[in-house]
């Protein structure tokens, strides 16, 4: 199913997207933080289709995070530790900054 900007905040479309990637894209915007979804919706929006097959497992990864605890990091309330301190999030902190909130 594909979701509309004005339901979700969404601007990509699933559509052309394999399963994996479809779901990877839904998560992103359904995190239960609404900061959560607005940082990683857009940066799946913007890099979804993309991703490699290492860097889809990394962000699988990323994803099982907790909201609460990713925030810290993403805002920089805490640091982020050094098991979860990965290429993709980088990328994904790299992206945070570059938004226009």
């Amino acid at each position: 199913m594909d979701y509309t900007a004005g339901q979700t905040g969404m601007t990509r479309s699933s559509e052309g997207l394999d399963k994996r990637r479809k779901r990877l894209l839904f998560r992103s915007w359904h995190r239960g933080i609404r900061e959560m979804d607005l940082v990683l919706g857009s940066f799946a929006d913007a890099n979804i289709a993309e991703l490699t097959e290492d860097e889809l497992l990394a962000y699988e990864a990323l994803l099982e995070v907790p909201d609460p605890e990713l925030f810290k990091w993403i805002s920089g309330a805490q640091p982020v530790p050094p098991n979860h301190d990965t290429a993709m999030y980088r990328k994904v902190e790299a992206f945070r900054h570059s938004l226009q909130f």
